[in-house]
Order: structure tokens, then sequence, then C-alpha cells
């Protein structure tokens, strides 16, 4: 048995014993405390560790901009994919679109490339959601302010306090404060192993913990709801496969030949969606609280909806591409994954306009 199928059936034991373990789990605030350990403790560590094992370039610096670029072509794509399944609803539409374009590789994608890629590029995948940040955080707060404005008679408010709110949120961020610690440590050509030994274990055993702690926190998580399955189920197929198209154009343009690094955008692009999104959706449906559900900008269910398919959905073909080795560091093999995931993501609007035309030929059937 080769070792990648060695780890991908080891992952998806902590995710079944995650899944096990969810009846002992008595309430959400008990899961969300093993998912604040991954985030303020497990995840930064890992990160830290993973920096200060690189060197410095200037490439890594760039990784960010990428990022922040792939999110805003998701953004303006998103309303299109919409217009291909036939979604209407404002209130449904508004929520698609702000979270369709966000990505949450913290929970979704960095243990998965730091067991199958390395920490070299574990590294690149923390500096990459830099931009990624700053796009959940600052852009899409100001678009969903906006059109709740739009679709409010409500009098703008001052959004300068709330952007420092976020500045703050993001500079305070465990995992980007040791970021920056590690990228100021490097500068100095301090490298982990010139920290006081007993740091380095701490960190080491920290780090340690990250992988079995977040396939233990996906079991936990998981949440499938059968309602509105398939059109979420859809638009995230779309976007997967949108994804894919695009990488497969970079690395045929780019012409990028080292495999690691196509596997690692791939990986890195299929993350689910983020839960910054949904907070800043939140925080508007308190001001709309008095507004009957059609009247709001947003529809939190919905949004909760996609958070719960969006992960176990990514976790699935991030760990399929990267356990079958090189085979997607294909250009071609990249081009016919995306075809089969956007088949899937039409499948149900063919299906309904089929059923449509049936109809529709039985009632002329029925006039003649």
């Amino acid at each position: 048995m080769s070792d990648a199928i060695t780890k991908a059936i080891s992952f998806l034991a902590f995710i079944i014993i995650g899944i096990i373990l969810k009846k002992k789990f008595a309430s959400k605030e008990e899961v969300n405390g093993l998912k604040k350990i991954i985030l303020l403790l497990a995840l930064p560590c890992t990160i830290f560790v993973a920096l200060l094992k690189v060197k410095l370039n200037a490439n890594l610096f760039v990784l960010p901009l990428i990022a922040l670029g792939f999110n805003l072509i998701l953004f303006y794509v998103t309303p299109i994919l919409l217009q291909i399944l036939g979604i209407t609803d404002r209130g449904i539409v508004n929520t698609i679109k702000l979270l369709i374009p966000s990505l949450a590789p913290g929970l979704s994608c960095f243990p998965f490339i730091l067991e199958f890629l390395g920490e070299d590029y574990l590294a690149k995948a923390a500096m990459a959601d830099l931009g990624n940040k700053f796009f959940v955080l600052f852009i899409l707060y100001l678009v969903a302010i906006r059109w709740f404005y739009k679709n409010s008679e409500t009098k703008q408010e001052s959004v300068k306090t709330k952007l420092k709110s976020l500045a703050k949120t993001m500079f305070f961020e465990p995992v980007n404060i040791f970021i920056i610690v590690a990228l100021i440590l490097l500068s100095l050509n301090i490298s982990l192993n010139e920290l006081p030994l007993f740091l380095q274990n701490n960190l080491l055993r920290l780090s340690a913990i990250m992988t079995p702690l977040v396939l233990l926190f996906i079991g936990l998580a998981l949440k499938l709801q059968r309602k509105q399955f398939a059109e979420i189920f859809s638009i995230l197929m779309l976007r997967y496969g949108l994804t894919l198209f695009l990488i497969a154009a970079v690395v045929a343009i780019a012409k990028i030949k080292v495999n690691a690094d196509i596997l690692f955008a791939i990986a890195f692009g299929l993350s689910s969606c983020s839960f910054w999104p949904f907070a800043h959706i939140s925080t508007i449906a308190t001001k709309e609280i008095d507004l009957p559900k059609h009247k709001q900008t947003f529809n939190t269910d919905y949004a909760l909806s996609i958070l719960a398919l969006s992960l176990p959905l990514s976790v699935i073909l991030i760990l399929g591409v990267l356990v079958s080795g090189n085979t997607f560091a294909n250009t071609n093999n990249i081009l016919f994954l995306a075809l089969a995931l956007t088949f899937f993501g039409i499948a149900m609007p063919l299906y309904k306009w089929g059923k449509r035309g049936a109809q529709i030929k039985s009632r002329y059937s029925n006039i003649k």
C-alpha cells in the first residue's frame, strides 16, 4: 500500500472518529471550543514552524496578491453561475455572492498541504491566505454594507469604526501575529534551530496536534441538510470546476513544470467557504431583525447550509487530488476533473429544463 493511500485512510479514520464522537459533544459551543484551539494555538504554531524552515524570498510576498486576484475573479464570475442555475431570490443571491468567493484554507487545506507537500508549501499557503483574509475581512464587508444600504432606507452610518475594528481583528489574529513574527525573525537570519530548545519543543509539539484536531473537527462539524442540498451542491461544484479551469489556464500559460506547485495551487483553490462572510451577514441580520425574511438583504439559514456543505466537499476533493500523486499535475487531467465537476454542477438545471420541456410538450399535445 502506497504512503499516500495510507495517509488518506488515516485521515478518514480521524474524520470517522469525529463523527462517532458527535453524540458526546452536547452543544455547538463544545465543538467551537475545539475549533478555537485549532485556530488560536495549533495552526499558528504549525505555520510559525513552517515559515522558520524556509528561505525568505520575494516570491512569498507575491502570493497574497495572487490569492486576492483569485478571490476577485470568483466574485465577478459568481453572478454568471447563478444565472446558469436560475437562482433569482435576492436574499439567496446576495448570500451566495458573498460566500462563494471566500476561502477558509486553515481548516480545509492546510493540514493536507502539510502532510502531502511539506512545510515549505504550508508556509506559502499561509502567505497566500493573507490576501484572502484582506478580501473576506475588508472588501466583502464593504460589499455587504453597500448591499444593506441599497436594500433599506436606513441612513448610512460611517463604516470607519467598523473597518478599524476589522483591521485590529486581522492584525491581532494569532495566525497573522505568528506570520509577522516569523518574517521578522527570517529577515534577521534567525531560524527555528536558533530558538531556545524549550521553545522549539513546545512549538513542534503543538504543531504535531494540528492535523488530528482538524480532522476530528471536520467529523464533529459535519452536518448536511437536505433542504436546498441540490442547489447548494450545484453552485459549489460550479465553483470548484471554475477554479480548476483557471488553474489549468495559468499552468498552461505560465508553463509551470513543478508538480508540487500545481498541486499546491489546486489544494488552496479548492478550499471551503470562509466563516467571515457569514459573520458580516449575521451583523446585518441583526439590523434587519424586524423585516420579513423575503425583504432581508441576506439569508442566514442559507449561508449556514453553504458552510456546512462546503467543508466536507472541499476536504474530499483536496484529499482525492493529493492522494492521487502527480495525476492532477497534468493539465489534461485538471481539465477533465474541471469538466466532470462542472457537469455535476449543471446537472440540476439541465434536469429542470428537461422537465419543463417535457411539461410544455405534454400541454401542447393535450391542446392538439
